[in-house]
């Protein structure tokens, strides 16, 4: 097995496109991770420069200490899972998994012996017959990634590999990757633009935007942590709320304060040395929605925190509720839990988490404090 490493990696096309812009990476041996960011953003091109399916423009790939960049896509010994699953429709399912290793002259016996196995690690033992035209999406997935599993790979490509399946099978595919990738003890590197299937499957994730890093962390500090407002707007559902305040300092405290409301920040925020200079200038607040509360008990036990708001809409997601909120002339978004009685067209009260709350550039959108 291999880890991989990226080293001020540049793919610029004729006409002076440039997808990707000095990407520097390193992967751990049996690392699940994930390149997310949205259409455009450059993930799927990095991707095709790994496999040798997209020529690097500048800079090193590394898979284990062995440089990459003039070496074909069938010497680099990974394996790459499309979104479309690529399955031959006249094979059945054991020949499509088998045909690799036919052509690699693999002994019949070895051959048979990997198909079944990388079969009952997928749980498409009873499927070896089939052809791929009498078979779901989600079969055909697991047939996809079993073709790439009996290669044995130091290296697994996914991209957007789950994206043509229905909501319920992509959340029950998600959890059978990560057992997959435990099972295989492979590194994985998978693309998506969901970052429901990041924050659950990754060990760490990628976040890229324009052709440029612009985090890389575990799915928890990402949540937490964000560098900028575009990865904390990317990561999290529904996304986080950006509010125009200004940082204003009273005898009692700092104050977040925004359309006509005074939210008091906590004594060890208020503490962090990077509010000084922003004292009486303008901020962007990013507040997430579920740190909007309108049960009783938060309105009572965060009375300084508290401000009115007007609903627009409410939409019923079964264990909570999203209530779309116009905060003066500012909107956002509050997820509460499905006892709440706000309906649309009331005027609530909403309590805010202080302690919670990020604090962002307005000019450069980097995080002043977390």
């Amino acid at each position: 097995m291999a880890g991989l490493s990226l080293k001020h990696i540049y793919k610029k096309y004729p006409g002076g496109v440039t997808a990707v812009s000095d990407f520097c990476l390193d992967i751990e041996d049996k690392e699940f991770i994930i390149f997310v960011g949205p259409s455009g953003c450059g993930k799927s091109t990095t991707l095709r420069m790994i496999a040798g399916l997209e020529e690097i423009t500048e800079g090193e790939l590394y898979i284990g200490d062995k440089l990459m960049n003039d070496i074909a896509p069938k010497d680099r010994d990974i394996a790459m899972v499309f979104q479309n699953y690529a399955l031959y429709p006249h094979m059945t399912v054991y020949e499509n998994m088998a045909f690799g290793l036919k052509l690699r002259k693999t002994p019949k016996e070895e051959i048979k012996r990997r198909v079944e196995e990388a079969a009952e690690i997928l749980g498409i033992t009873g499927l070896l017959d089939r052809k791929p035209k009498a078979m779901s999406g989600g079969q055909k997935q697991r047939v996809a990634l079993g073709r790439a599993i009996v290669r044995n790979p130091k290296v697994f490509l996914l991209d957007e590999p789950l994206s043509n399946l229905d909501a319920k099978l992509r959340a029950t595919m998600r959890t059978e990757l990560t057992k997959i990738h435990q099972r295989v003890g492979t590194t994985f590197v998978y693309v998506t633009h969901d970052q429901v299937e990041a924050m659950t499957m990754a060990t760490r994730i990628v976040v890229m935007k324009d052709g440029l890093i612009q985090q890389v962390d575990s799915p928890q500090t990402l949540y937490d942590k964000p560098v900028n407002m575009f990865v904390a707007g990317f990561i999290g559902t529904p996304q986080m709320n950006f509010i125009n305040a200004t940082l204003e300092k009273k005898d009692d405290g700092t104050y977040i304060c925004f359309e006509g409301n005074a939210l008091r920040l906590p004594d060890e925020k208020a503490a962090d040395p990077a509010i000084a200079d922003y004292i009486g200038k303008e901020v962007v607040a990013g507040i997430r929605p579920e740190c909007i509360h309108d049960e009783p008990i938060y309105l009572e036990t965060m009375k300084d925190n508290v401000i009115d708001v007007d609903v627009d809409i409410t939409e019923l997601m079964g264990a909570e509720i999203y209530l779309y909120i116009k905060i003066g002339e500012q909107n956002a978004i509050a997820k509460v839990s499905s006892r709440s009685q706000a309906r649309a067209g009331d005027k609530i009260q909403v309590a805010i988490e202080a302690g919670r709350i990020h604090l962002f550039d307005k000019e450069t959108q980097r995080y002043i404090i977390h």
